[in-house]
Formats: structure tokens, C-alpha cells, sequence
């Protein structure tokens, strides 16, 4: 990590007697997009909550803008149900001290960015669930921030808003902010400038997209018939099969992408573990 970077290094969480997040490093440079992939319980939103400040690290550094210029956006959306498109706006605003023209200017750029101009009156509760995300992803942006912490922003929501988001995460990047964001989607992953893939709190793999593919363990192929089902996984109508260094492939080697990349680091991982 350079100190032109945001980010952390050796980052190290605790939970009481329970290791969160175990020598962990990411780096986050402006302009760019950094992934951060797991599965439940890896470690994710513990690492982007210490991004952001809200926890302490029981070992290791983070370095961070001040958090005035932080932008976070929660799993749970980061709206106020309770209030509409425009309360939302207002009341983000007021807790940064945006106001007059700068306020106005702002709440037109959101407005326009997330296609909620005709829904401004409407109340946050009852738009759907792409549009809440489009809201929240704005709210988290209003002041402009340097860092941008995104957990899971386009989890649960439709394909268009999906793609909506993209886009708006892609154009903050392009802007200058340094964009951290946890995703379920290794599609979404793939298109950023670097990828972490957490498993228990530990690094498991990490670089850019096309290093982490090149660093996964084993090799794979594509088999309708796997050997081991265990170190099979489906691909459309065909399987694909994990084989580790030195053992006999059946099947044929296909070019590996981030998906079978992670799925055969993990299952390195298992078996250096059996």
C-alpha cells in the first residue's frame, strides 16, 4: 500500500476470542475500482465497517481519508423509508452542511444519475428495491466523497438496476473517487481493477482480475461425468472439475475465469486442510 493509496495493511479484527480478519491487505487507489468477494462469514463487511471507521482493528494500519469525506453504503440500502426521495436528499445534505445552489445543483446530478426525478415525492418505503439501491448509492455520494465504501450494493435488486449501478459506481471511479465495494457478483469483480477474495477472515486470493485467474492452484476441466463430485461445480449444462497440480485430468482443460479461479483456490484450500 502507498500513501497515495487508501486502504490497509495487515489489518488484523477481533471479535473477542473470535478472528474476524486475519493480516489482511487491500489497496485502494483513486480512479479505480476495488472488489472485495467472499462467501458468508468471510470477513467482508468487517473489513469495508473498519474502512469506513466504525471499527477498531486490533492489529495492523488503515489509512483513510477523514471521514467527512467517506462515503459508505450499507447492506440494508441506507435509506429512511419513512421519508420521501427528496427528504432523503435534504436530510444527507444537512448532516454534511450542503445547502443553497450547491444543495440544488446536487440533488439535480442525483436525481438524474438514478432516473428518480418523476419519484422525488415519493416516499423511500415504496419504491422497488432497484430504485432504493439507486437512491442509497446517491445519498452515499452527495458530498462528494474521496473514498466510497459500497457493501453489496447491487445484491437482490433486478438486472437493469444491476447494470444501473455499474455504471454509476464505474462513473464515480472515472471522477476520481477511490471505490472499495463487497460483491456477490464475480461478473461485477471481474470488471474491477482489483479483486480480494476473502475465505475465513484470510486472504485467499488477490490482484488484478486476470492475476488472481493466473494464481488460482490446479487446472480445470470440463467433464459431463465428473470424477471427484466433490471438486465439481456446474457450467451450463456441462460441469467443471478441479484437478490439482500433478494429478491425471479426465476431461478437457478449459481457460479458467474468475468464478472457477475462486472456486479452485477454495477448494485448494480444503484439501491442504483434509
Amino acid at each position: 500500500m502507498t500513501e497515495s493509496h487508501w486502504g490497509v495493511a495487515g489489518l488484523t479484527v477481533t471479535y473477542g476470542s473470535v478472528t474476524a480478519l486475519d493480516e489482511v491487505t487491500l489497496d485502494i487507489p483513486d480512479g479505480a475500482v476495488a472488489a472485495v468477494v467472499g462467501g458468508d462469514g468471510a470477513g467482508k463487511t468487517t473489513l469495508l465497517r473498519t474502512i469506513a471507521g466504525a471499527l477498531v482493528p486490533a492489529r495492523g494500519r488503515v489509512l483513510a481519508p477523514p471521514l467527512p469525506e467517506v462515503g459508505f453504503m450499507p447492506t440494508a440500502s441506507g435509506v429512511w423509508r419513512e421519508l420521501t426521495v427528496d427528504e432523503n436528499i435534504s436530510f444527507v445534505a444537512a448532516a454534511y452542511g450542503i445547502r443553497g445552489g450547491a444543495l440544488g445543483r446536487r440533488r439535480d446530478d442525483l436525481l438524474e444519475q438514478t432516473g428518480l426525478a418523476r419519484a422525488h415525492q415519493r416516499l423511500a418505503g415504496q419504491l422497488s428495491g432497484g430504485m432504493r439501491q439507486k437512491l442509497a448509492f446517491g445519498l452515499a455520494m452527495l458530498h462528494q466523497p474521496r473514498l466510497l465504501v459500497l457493501d453489496e450494493p447491487s445484491t437482490g435488486v433486478d438486472p437493469v438496476s444491476r447494470v444501473d449501478l455499474w455504471r454509476m459506481i464505474s462513473q464515480a471511479a472515472a471522477q476520481g473517487a477511490a471505490v472499495v465495494m463487497a460483491t456477490t457478483y464475480l461478473d461485477e469483480a471481474e470488471r474491477s481493477s482489483s479483486v480480494l477474495v476473502l475465505d475465513g477472515g484470510r486472504t485467499l486470493l488477490a490482484g488484478a482480475p486476470e492475476e488472481v485467474v493466473a494464481d488460482a492452484p490446479g487446472v480445470v476441466v470440463q467433464t459431463s461425468r465428473p470424477t471427484v463430485r466433490e471438486h465439481a461445480w456446474r457450467r451450463g449444462r456441462q460441469y467443471h472439475e478441479w484437478v490439482p497440480e500433478g494429478a491425471v485430468a479426465e476431461g478437457d482443460p478449459v481457460p479458467r475465469d474468475l468464478e472457477d479461479a475462486v472456486i479452485s483456490a477454495a477448494l485448494a484450500k480444503e484439501a491442504a486442510h483434509a
